[in-house]
């Protein structure tokens, strides 16, 4: 299962996520995986290319893990890209909840 857990602020803005985890192949879970894969990469570059926001982000292709932390706040950019992926995957989600599972968590 693919796991994504978005972290907010306390108000409500996104700052970050984590991904990790494979859906276990077969052809509807290779699906899955690649359009998540898709969707967060294409955040991450957006992020990157678009906004300037600065950002960390580890990664480990062994286990499937990608983090991603905003660094010092957030503009008005970065958190439409961020929205843009939860909507996305919130979609996902509700067609394929058995290889997705996403939640979300406050942090200070």
């Amino acid at each position: 299962m693919v796991r994504v857990t978005f972290f907010q602020n306390r108000e409500q803005q996104l700052v970050g996520f984590d991904c990790a985890g494979h859906a276990d192949y077969t052809e509807e879970n290779d699906v899955v995986c690649a359009a998540v894969s898709a969707l967060v990469i294409t955040c991450i570059n957006s992020v990157e290319v678009l906004t300037g926001e600065l950002f960390t982000c580890d990664t480990d292709e062994e286990d499937g893990m990608i983090s991603f932390r905003l660094q010092d706040g957030s503009g008005s950019g970065a958190q439409l890209l961020l929205q843009s992926l939860a909507l996305g995957l919130e979609e996902m989600e509700d067609n394929y909840e058995e290889y997705l599972d996403l939640t979300f968590e406050e942090v200070t």
